[in-house]
């Protein structure tokens, strides 16, 4: 659709995070690689789709931060003094940031799906896409809603060692 294509036009590259399993150190990983990433200049987001434990708002202290819409859908929170890094999570969607979420795959699929397509993400270097613990629906939901945009490609995190 055309929302779609806009959202993600500005996005040069996208760059999944991933692991077989929890504990690992991804949200760290995807957290200090987009740090890394604006101190060499780029503009970076981070779309936070580990929706049982979104903790990259925790990390990058904005966790009391909320999101807004505007005409292209939601508006990511933009990080630093600086501004240089946007930033999208389930977090900020939850009454409490410490709130678990319980949801059957068709949800959770649903907003995955709306992640992708619904934030206004505006011209960006590098998306960075902190996934759930795992190789489950979410995993095959962001890589089918990211298929038709320019996927960089993936860091798999394997041991925190």
């Amino acid at each position: 659709t055309l929302a779609e294509r806009t959202n993600l036009a500005g996005v040069r590259h996208i760059l999944l995070v991933l692991s077989g399993k929890g504990g690992v150190g991804k949200s760290t990983l995807s957290t200090e690689l987009a740090l890394a990433l604006r101190s060499a200049g780029k503009k970076v987001g981070i779309l936070d789709v580990d929706l049982c434990g979104p903790s990259i708002p925790r990390m990058l202290r904005v966790q009391d931060s909320a999101v807004h819409q505007c005409d292209s859908g939601w508006v990511p929170v933009f990080v630093g003094q600086d501004k240089a890094i946007a930033l999208m999570s389930i977090g900020f969607l939850l009454e409490r940031p410490d709130d678990a979420v319980v949801w059957r795959g068709p949800k959770k699929n649903a907003l995955i799906k709306q992640f992708v397509t619904d934030v206004a993400w505006g011209d960006l270097d590098f998306l960075i896409v902190d996934t759930p613990p795992g190789t489950s629906d979410e995993h095959i939901s962001t890589v089918e809603a990211l298929r038709p945009h320019q996927l960089l490609g993936a860091v798999l995190v394997t041991t925190p060692q």
